[in-house]
């Protein structure tokens, strides 16, 4: 017999995409942590840096992971990026090249 898997809601859904998307963001910075690692820290996004490139890849995974995963509009997705990255981002390495 087999089993059924029951599907995620909405909720546990976007719960696992935080997960993801910090796992994910965490692999294109070359750091070698994990959301586990960081569970229960305060302020854990000002320990680690990225570059800007790094970051734009981040954002282009994150838009197509979100728009795959959470069934999301690219513009909804591109604006949800956007969030995440004020809420959880990595500080920027290199930013002051970029704004002179």
């Amino acid at each position: 017999m087999e089993t059924k898997r029951k599907r995620l809601s909405r909720e546990q859904k976007w719960d696992k995409a935080i997960v993801d998307l910090i796992n994910q963001m965490f692999i294109i910075a070359g750091h070698d942590v994990t959301y586990d690692d960081i569970l229960g820290k305060e302020n854990w996004f000002m320990e680690y840096t990225m570059t800007v490139e790094q970051g734009e890849e981040f954002k282009k995974w994150g838009k197509k992971y979100l728009m795959k995963n959470l069934n999301l509009y690219a513009k909804w997705a591109e604006r949800e990026m956007m969030w995440f990255s004020l809420q959880y981002g990595l500080k920027y390495s290199n930013w002051e090249e970029y704004h002179k």
